[in-house]
């Protein structure tokens, strides 16, 4: 079963009992605007779930600039809105998945077996003219009971060993002005970690807005090896969760997200930091 499915596939599901459909939109630097136009409309019986309200925990020294949250705190988040283990979570935004990839991470994170991201978003939605609606749902709050996955997450010192180690490959998934450091527009350093490859995250992205099929994606990947490790970042550990489920779709089976990446790294003053383009290795 794909992670991420079709506008069709949700039409089709979107009123069954088990099925929960989680709006995820998001705007950095305007935080109030996800949820506004949540409330002005939305797929039908979506509820809300805000990027720094609810799929991150306060900024602190280290961290990023969009910690990853409590998991205490968020399972009781997603049981109060009705959300169990066994629920299927259908996720959707309209910034090309990018947020909803970031709850997609954070439930399988907790163990959650069952979750989705849908393609195109809310925007290609309705302009297929599915419906939509402004009323908000009411949610009977269950019960979450979570078992953490730590193998999907990487910490600093784990970045910091890999730079060394020609099994673990490191992934940076901005924007290449960003990830050479000519242009960078959120963080205080620019730059990236020694040794990064980079895979702009929007590549995953064609021209008519879906997310590039399955074949095309095992060859956007066939410089990385299928049997190492492979750590994906980004500036704050949202924009690699597509990365990261794109590299799940393409077969690559040890994946982990660097969570507070490129933020979290310059956060400590000794951490080495590269610009200009890494040489790629010889394919020979």
């Amino acid at each position: 079963m794909s992670i991420v499915v079709s506008k069709p596939w949700v039409l089709a599901r979107m009123y069954e009992p088990d099925v929960t459909i989680v709006d995820c939109r998001f705007e950095l630097g305007k935080p109030e605007a996800g949820r506004d136009t949540y409330e002005q409309e939305h797929i039908p019986g979506a509820v809300y779930l805000d990027l720094e309200q609810d799929l991150s925990s306060p900024v602190r020294d280290h961290g990023g600039r969009h910690p990853l949250p409590d998991p205490e705190q968020l399972s009781r988040t997603l049981a109060q809105k009705g959300i169990t283990p066994e629920t299927r979570v259908i996720a959707y935004d309209d910034q090309g998945g990018m947020y909803a990839s970031r709850l997609w991470w954070l439930l399988n994170y907790l163990g959650h077996e069952q979750a989705y991201v849908m393609n195109e978003g809310f925007t290609a939605w309705k302009g297929a003219g599915y419906p939509v609606a402004a009323d908000q749902p009411i949610r009977v709050p269950a019960s979450y009971t979570y078992t953490l996955q730590p193998e999907m997450l990487a910490s600093m010192e784990d970045v910091r060993e890999a730079a060394g180690n020609d099994e673990v490959i490191v992934i940076d998934s901005r924007d290449p002005r960003r990830y050479q450091g000519f242009d960078e527009t959120l963080d205080p350093v620019a730059g990236h970690i020694p040794g990064a490859r980079n895979k702009f995250w929007k590549l995953l992205i064609g021209q008519d807005g879906k997310w590039i099929s399955s074949d095309l994606l095992a060859d956007h990947y066939k410089e990385f090896p299928a049997d190492k490790e492979i750590i994906v970042y980004c500036g704050s550990g949202v924009s690699a969760c597509p990365n990261f489920i794109g590299l799940k779709e393409a077969g690559y089976e040890n994946v982990k997200l660097y969570s507070g990446s490129w933020s979290d790294w310059i956060s400590y003053s000794d951490n080495p930091i590269a610009t200009g383009d890494e040489e790629q290795p010889s394919k020979e």
